[in-house]
């Protein structure tokens, strides 16, 4: 069983709130515990974000509670009426995220009448809270996320995944069903990393400095483009598996030819990934694509000189035209592996005393 930071944050979280609540001596402490759950963020940016939301949401559910209560009493039928309020302010305000926890306050206000109602409301309305606070203190001192490994490693993992299935189905060694199904899993991994990468762009440098800011920028163009080439890569597996049978209809000269240039770009692509973090030479991806440069009008061309070759049945030209798509996958794949690697270049060369990046060991392995 895998315990990631969220789950450990949160039950340190909903600990804090417990005993922050009963070292005040608050009457319900419990209610501080469950505020702590709905106000766990998965980044310090977020839960800055989300304290005032989660402030203004408690406080529209204590004051509608408070006036349903004063004016319609605490009938079950009250409770629900106002939660339907509650939840229309709040879609109407666009923080929806925050409903649970206005309904919270508004369920902690509302299910127990007293004597000195309002007395009892402002305390049930300080105990949700006190959830909110302790929970935004775990957020914000308490294992900050570490994007840039968490972002790299994902990278690499899907990268790697993509990569292989296109030599497997270069070579024809597994089942197009099979390989189907893998593609849409990398999909929604290749999806995964661009939630991932919004929560890395989110993430805000404290103390910073022109120096910082700068860094962080240009990293965020190299990660960004790191997963668009990803995108580009798989687009051309999706496209290899699409267009299998059309391929296999084509010249065997012709098909080496394809095999050998993707090859190419997938080597290209692992040796790019290691000089990424260091682990080459900066030289060495350069010299590999000076000396096998993917040559984009050569590939047209040959492309075109197979067409005139393969007769003039009406059956051979069509599979001709169905392979347009896979030629202009590889190519913008081509393209987008140039311009990451120039990237790196320019940061590893240009950039000499902020071209680390924070990348440890990979946690969930």
């Amino acid at each position: 069983m895998k315990l990631g930071a969220r789950i450990v944050k949160t039950g340190i979280a909903i600990t804090l709130a417990l005993f922050v609540a009963q070292w005040l001596n608050v009457p319900t402490p419990f209610f501080a515990g469950i505020a702590a759950i709905f106000a766990i963020q998965p980044s310090i940016y977020k839960s800055y974000q989300s304290i005032i939301e989660h402030v203004q949401a408690n406080l529209i559910g204590a004051i509608l509670a408070i006036i349903f209560s004063l004016l319609f009493g605490h009938d079950p039928f009250i409770i629900g009426l106002t939660a339907i309020f509650v939840i229309g302010i709040n879609l109407k305000l666009k923080i929806e995220n925050t409903i649970p926890l206005a309904l919270v306050t508004v369920i902690a206000i509302m299910e127990s009448p007293g004597e000195n109602f309002l007395e009892f409301a402002l305390v049930r309305f300080s105990t949700v809270m006190i959830g909110i606070l302790c929970a935004f203190l775990v957020n914000l001192i308490f294992l900050p996320p570490k994007y840039e490994t968490r972002l790299y490693y994902k990278v690499k993992l899907t990268t790697e995944d993509i990569l292989k299935w296109i030599r497997i189905n270069m070579r024809h060694g597994t089942e197009h069903h099979l390989l189907k199904t893998d593609i849409e899993m990398l999909r929604q991994r290749v999806l995964k990393l661009e939630q991932l990468f919004m929560l890395y762009q989110e993430e805000r440098t404290y103390f910073p400095t022109l120096k910082k800011s700068s860094s962080k920028a240009r990293k965020l163009v190299i990660f960004r483009q790191l997963i668009l080439t990803s995108n580009r890569a798989l687009y051309t597996l999706k496209t290899l598996h699409r267009l299998e049978n059309e391929l296999h209809h084509m010249p065997v000269e012709y098909q080496h030819y394809i095999k050998a240039e993707l090859d190419h770009l997938v080597n290209l692509h692992e040796q790019i990934l290691l000089k990424f973090v260091g682990k080459i030479k900066q030289h060495n991806t350069s010299e590999m694509y000076e000396e096998e440069r993917f040559n984009k009008q050569q590939f047209i061309d040959k492309f075109m000189i197979h067409k005139e070759n393969w007769g003039e049945y009406e059956g051979d030209v069509e599979v001709w035209y169905h392979l347009f798509p896979l030629v202009s996958k590889i190519i913008d794949y081509s393209d987008q592996l140039e311009h990451l690697d120039k990237l790196i270049d320019s940061f590893q060369k240009y950039h000499v005393d902020d071209n680390e990046f924070e990348i440890g060991e990979n946690e969930e392995e």
